[in-house]
């Protein structure tokens, strides 16, 4: 097992070379800079203690937005306008529910202070967007994410209310689709997103496509 260990040198190593778990790097920093490389290749940071770890897994969980399923109970809660959905409205609050919110079978999160700091930074510098369900005033549910190009990176969502999160997720994913994004990016299995339509792919075929839909 080899495990590459990242300095202050903006690089990565091919992707090709990560473990098969996904694992690819250890180190390095959460730089704006570093960041969007890490996007742009494929790759996507991990806390593991006080390591910052990289991955990139082989099959890729992804969605097209043509893909996505709504069902007849989530249609029905579209109509009746069960939430108001945001985009952008409140990113800094977005996060923070992300980071302690409970999920079954995790201790603790991996969005750490320092990563929190770093993705506000990337939301200021325009990268970095949040969608959001709201009920009576109240942020109930949401997700964030990056956008790249005609790629959408999702990186975690949260629920306080029943289909919040699903509401904005299918909301955003609408709004994405017609502003031209053609993938968005799941990075590892989840049922819930399964069942929203995403689906595996090799990792040779999400990589060759961000380097399509993402402009140099």
């Amino acid at each position: 097992m080899s495990i590459f260990i990242l300095n202050n040198e903006l690089l990565f190593p091919p992707v090709q070379l990560a473990e098969p778990d996904g694992l690819l790097a250890v180190g390095g920093d959460l730089s704006t800079e570093r960041l969007l490389l890490a996007y742009r290749q494929g790759i996507f940071p991990w806390y593991e203690g006080q390591h910052i770890l990289w991955w990139c897994p082989d099959p890729r969980f992804v969605l097209f937005p043509e893909e996505l399923k709504e069902s007849k109970s989530m249609r029905q809660l579209f109509k009746k306008k069960a939430f108001d959905f945001r985009i952008d409205y409140a990113f800094a609050e977005v996060i923070a529910n992300c980071k302690t919110i409970s999920r079954r079978g995790q201790e603790s999160t991996w969005i750490t202070d320092e990563v929190k700091s770093a993705y506000i930074r990337l939301h200021e510098a325009g990268y970095a967007h949040s969608a959001e369900a709201w009920l009576d005033g109240e942020l109930v549910g949401g997700l964030y994410g990056i956008r790249m190009g005609k790629v959408f990176f999702g990186e975690s969502m949260f629920s306080k209310a029943s289909n919040a999160s699903k509401y904005a997720f299918i909301q955003f994913v609408n709004r994405l689709k017609e502003d031209g994004v053609t993938l968005i990016d799941c990075q590892v299995y989840t049922e819930h997103l399964e069942s929203l339509g995403a689906r595996m792919i090799p990792r040779s075929d999400f990589t060759s496509m961000l380097e399509r839909l993402i402009s140099k």
